[in-house]
C-alpha cells in the first residue's frame, strides 16, 4: 500500500485527531470506518478482546457494532426472557470490548437482533411469535427449537426497547443497530391480523403474490409504514436515555425506498445498506450501486457498506468461512469510492483463519488516506439511470435486468453516472443531470411524464427503452407510451416475448453508428415494441422482420428492414431523446454481446453532444466517480478487470492502464496542480481547446486523480496551501488517524 507523502500541495492532508467524548452528538459525520463482530454463543470461553482491539487499531477504524443482545445476550442482562449465552458466566465481552474502544476515541454501536427467540420465552410469551397461515408458530428454518418472532408483536414493540434501554443505560454506547428486525414473510399473528384490519380494512393477504389481490397490494405500504413508526418507536426510547444515542435498523440491500421519508428524516442520521458481498453472476460494482441508490433516495444522508470478509451465497450459507482478499477488498473500495463508507464485520470472535486481516487493513488504510479529500467534495455526474423500484409490488425485489445492463454498458464505458428514483422524480432533481437514461422503467405516473417532458424542454436529454412508461404506477397499462410525445414514439404493437433472431440494420448515415464500421446491421433484442415514429424524428436503426432461425438453409431475411428499433429526436429547447424499441439492456445483461452495449453508450454520448463532461478510457472495466467542489475534482478511478469480474471470487489483483481521463476545464479558469493520491506523485497534464487529458500510467486496485484549478483573474492557489498549512498544524503523528485508533 503506497504511504501519501504529506508534503505536495495537491495531495489531502489528514484531519486533526478527535477524542469522542461521551455523549457526542455529531458521531454519525465523523464514524466512517467500521468494525463490526458478531458474536457466537461460545466465544465467552475463549474470547480475546486484545486481537480484536489491535485489529481496530491497525485497520484505522473509528467506530465499531458489536454484539449486545435480543436473541442472544453477550452482557450480563436482567430483562427476564432475555437469553444470557450459556457461557457468559461473570463475563462481559460485549462491555470489555465498549471500554477497549471508547479508549481508542471510537464511536460503538450495540448490536441486537429480534429475529427469534428460545422455546422457554415462547412458552412464557406466544403472543410473541410470528405464525403461519394455520395459526402455528414458525420454526427457524436454521436452528430447529427457536421461533421466529412477529415484528408487529410486543416483542418489538415492548421487549426489545427495553432492552435496547438498559443497553443505554448500561453502556458509554452512540446508537443500537437492529439485524433482522423487519420479519421473514407475512405473520399471521393476531397482532398482525388486527393491525392489517385496522388499517387497511382487509384481512392479511394469503397464498402466493398476486398483485390484482387488494390485499396483496396494500401489505407493502402497511409493511413499510408499520416497520418505519417502530423505529421511531425505537429510537425515542434510546434518545429518552441517553440524547447523542440513536437507534439505527439494518436497511437490507435495497430498502431505502421503502421506508417513509418523514420518519428517515427524523430518526435516521446515516443509514446502512446491507449489501455483504456478490454472488452468482454479479459484478463488483454492485457494491458502489448502493452507494449511489441510497443516495439517490436519502441525498443528505451518509450512507455506510456492511461487508462480509466471507463469501456470500444464497444457497451455501459459509457464514464462519473467509473469501479472497482481493474480493472483499474490491468489494469495500468501489463502495467508498462511489460515497458509501466502509463496514466490514466478521462472524465469531474466535479467529480460526487469519488470511483476511492484511487485506481488510490495506483497505480500509486506503480509506484512511483519502477520505479527507472525497470528505469535502460531492459527488456529481452528467448522466443518470432511472432507477426502476416499482417493478415489484414485494420489498426486496430483484433487480431489473434492463437496468442491470444499462449500468454494465455505462461502467464498460467510462460513463461517470448517478441514481434517480422513479419514485422522486421532481425537476429539481432532473436539473442535476443533462441525460437521464431510462432502460425499461415501466410504471411511471403522469405527473411524473410530465415532469419528464418538461425538463427535456429546458434542455434535457432522455434516453429510453422497451417499454418505458407504458404502465401506471399500480401496474394498469397505458394503450400508448406516457412518453410518447416528448420520445415521438407511438405504440403500434405491444411487446413481443420470446423473439428469436432478431436484427436492428443500420439505416442512412448517422453519428450513432459510430463503432459499427464493417456491419450492416447487429443482433436486435428478445422482446421488441412495435412502435411508429413521428415526421421530425430520425431513424438510424430499423428492425430486419422476422425469420426463421431453422433449417439452417432458411435463416436468411425475406424483407427490407422496416420498424423502428431506434428512435432519435432534437428538440427546440436544446434538448434531446433516444428510444431503443427493445429490451436492450436486459439483451445485453443476458448476453454480454459488445454490440449492445456499444449501442447503449454511445446513444448516452449523442444524447450529451457537445456538452463536455468527464470521459475515462480504459484498456479494462474502471468504475468511476467525481467527487467536485469548488475550485478542484477527484476523479476515483476503481480497477474492476479480472477474469473474475463477471463473477467471483476475485483470486489477486491485475493492474490496468494505461487509463486516458479527460474532463473540460471550468470556465475563466486555469489547473494549478494535478496528482495522483494513491501513488503520491504528480502527473502530466495536456490542456487543449478547454479540455485537460491527463493519462494514469497504471491502476492495482484504486486510484484518485485530483484536480486543482484557480480563477484566471485571481489565484486561489494560496488560499488552498493556507488550508493545507492549517491541517497539517492539528494533524496527528504519523501513525494515527483522526477520531479512531492510532494505526501501527
Amino acid at each position: 500500500m503506497t504511504t501519501l507523502d504529506p508534503t505536495p500541495s495537491f495531495l489531502p492532508t489528514t484531519s486533526p485527531t478527535r477524542e469522542s467524548p461521551s455523549g457526542d452528538d455529531d458521531w454519525p459525520s465523523w464514524a466512517t470506518r467500521w468494525t463490526q463482530l458478531t458474536f457466537t454463543e461460545d466465544d465467552p470461553l475463549d474470547f480475546d478482546p486484545e486481537f480484536w482491539l489491535d485489529v481496530m487499531r491497525r485497520s484505522r477504524s473509528n467506530a465499531t457494532c458489536l454484539s449486545a443482545g435480543g436473541y442472544m445476550a453477550f452482557y450480563p442482562t436482567r430483562i427476564p426472557h432475555h437469553y444470557r449465552s450459556r457461557h457468559l458466566g461473570d463475563s462481559d465481552p460485549f462491555g470489555t470490548l465498549v471500554e477497549g474502544a471508547k479508549s481508542m476515541g471510537m464511536a460503538v454501536m450495540a448490536r441486537v437482533d429480534p429475529h427469534a427467540i428460545h422455546a422457554d420465552a415462547l412458552a412464557a410469551h406466544p403472543e410473541w411469535a410470528a405464525l403461519d397461515e394455520d395459526g402455528q408458530p414458525v420454526e427457524h428454518w436454521a436452528f430447529p427449537g427457536t421461533y421466529i418472532t412477529c415484528p408487529f408483536s410486543t416483542y418489538n414493540s415492548e421487549f426489545l426497547t427495553e432492552v435496547s434501554r438498559e443497553i443505554t443505560r448500561e453502556y458509554d454506547i452512540d446508537a443500537v443497530f437492529a439485524n433482522r428486525w423487519q420479519g421473514h414473510g407475512i405473520s399471521y399473528s393476531a397482532a398482525a391480523s388486527r393491525a392489517f384490519r385496522e388499517d387497511t380494512g382487509l384481512d392479511l393477504p394469503h397464498g402466493a403474490y398476486d398483485a390484482d389481490d387488494p390485499a396483496w397490494r396494500a401489505w407493502p405500504g402497511w409493511r413499510r409504514r408499520r416497520l418505519s413508526a417502530l423505529v421511531g418507536l425505537w429510537d425515542d426510547a434510546v434518545r429518552a436515555v441517553k440524547p447523542h444515542v440513536r437507534f439505527i435498523p439494518n436497511l437490507g440491500s435495497v430498502a431505502a425506498h421503502d421506508l417513509d421519508r418523514g420518519l428517515v428524516e427524523k430518526h435516521y442520521p446515516l443509514l446502512f445498506i446491507d449489501k455483504q458481498g456478490r454472488s452468482g453472476i454479479e459484478a463488483p460494482w454492485a457494491a458502489g450501486r448502493n452507494g449511489k441508490r441510497s443516495r439517490s433516495v436519502f441525498r443528505d444522508r451518509p450512507v455506510g457498506l456492511i461487508t462480509s470478509i466471507g463469501p456470500e451465497h444464497p444457497a451455501h450459507r459459509w457464514k464462519d468461512a473467509v473469501t479472497s482478499g482481493p474480493e472483499f477488498a474490491t468489494w469495500i473500495i468501489d463502495g467508498f469510492a462511489q460515497g458509501a463508507f466502509p463496514w466490514f464485520t466478521k462472524f465469531k470472535a474466535g479467529v480460526l483463519d487469519t488470511r483476511w486481516v492484511q487485506p481488510l487493513v490495506d483497505a480500509f488504510t486506503l480509506h484512511a488516506e483519502v477520505e479527507p479529500l472525497l470528505s469535502r467534495l460531492s459527488i456529481t455526474a452528467d448522466v443518470a439511470l432511472l432507477d426502476a423500484t416499482r417493478s415489484t409490488g414485494l420489498p426486496h425485489g430483484g433487480e431489473n435486468l434492463d437496468g442491470q445492463g444499462a449500468y454494465q454498458a455505462l461502467v464498460e464505458a467510462g460513463i461517470p453516472f448517478e441514481f434517480v428514483c422513479d419514485g422522486l422524480i421532481t425537476a429539481e432533481q432532473l436539473d442535476r443531470f443533462r441525460v437521464l437514461v431510462a432502460p425499461d422503467v415501466q410504471r411511471l405516473s403522469d405527473e411524473e411524464c410530465r415532469t419528464i417532458t418538461e425538463w427535456v424542454g429546458r434542455g434535457g436529454c432522455l434516453v429510453a427503452a422497451h417499454q418505458t412508461s407504458m404502465l401506471h404506477p399500480d401496474g394498469t397499462p397505458r394503450a400508448d407510451f406516457g412518453l410518447g410525445e416528448v420520445l415521438g414514439v407511438h405504440l403500434t404493437r405491444p411487446a413481443r416475448q420470446g423473439v428469436r433472431n432478431n436484427y436492428a440494420a443500420l439505416t442512412g448515415r448517422h453519428a450513432l453508428h459510430t463503432g459499427f464500421t464493417g456491419t450492416t446491421r447487429i443482433i436486435g433484442g428478445t422482446a421488441i415494441v412495435g412502435v411508429s415514429a413521428v415526421e421530425d424524428a430520425v431513424v438510424p436503426f430499423r428492425f430486419v422482420p422476422d425469420y426463421p432461425d431453422l433449417p439452417m438453409e432458411e435463416v436468411y431475411a425475406r424483407e427490407a428492414p422496416r420498424d423502428p428499433a431506434v428512435v432519435l429526436r432534437e428538440h427546440p429547447g436544446g434538448g434531446r431523446t433516444a428510444y431503443v424499441a427493445f429490451n436492450l439492456g436486459e439483451v445485453f445483461w443476458e448476453a454480454l454481446q459488445p454490440d449492445h452495449g456499444h449501442l447503449l453508450a454511445e446513444t448516452v454520448r449523442w444524447a450529451l453532444g457537445s456538452h463536455d463532461t468527464v470521459r475515462v478510457d480504459a484498456p479494462g472495466i474502471v468504475d468511476v466517480a467525481v467527487h467536485s467542489g469548488p475550485g478542484e475534482v477527484a476523479v476515483c478511478l476503481v480497477n474492476l478487470t479480472n477474469p473474475m469480474t463477471m463473477r467471483g471470487a476475485i483470486r489477486r489483483v491485475l493492474p490496468t492502464g494505461p487509463v486516458s481521463v479527460s474532463l473540460p476545464l471550468p470556465a475563466s479558469a486555469r489547473l494549478v496542480s494535478a496528482g495522483l493520491v494513491v501513488r503520491g506523485e504528480e502527473v502530466a497534464v495536456s490542456v487543449s481547446a478547454g479540455q485537460v487529458e491527463v493519462v494514469v500510467p497504471s491502476i492495482e486496485q484504486l486510484e484518485v486523480l485530483h484536480l486543482r484549478f484557480a480563477d484566471a483573474g485571481h489565484d486561489q492557489e494560496s488560499s488552498h496551501r493556507r488550508d493545507d498549512r492549517q491541517a497539517q498544524h492539528h494533524a496527528p503523528p504519523p501513525g494515527s488517524d483522526r477520531r479512531g485508533a492510532d494505526a501501527p
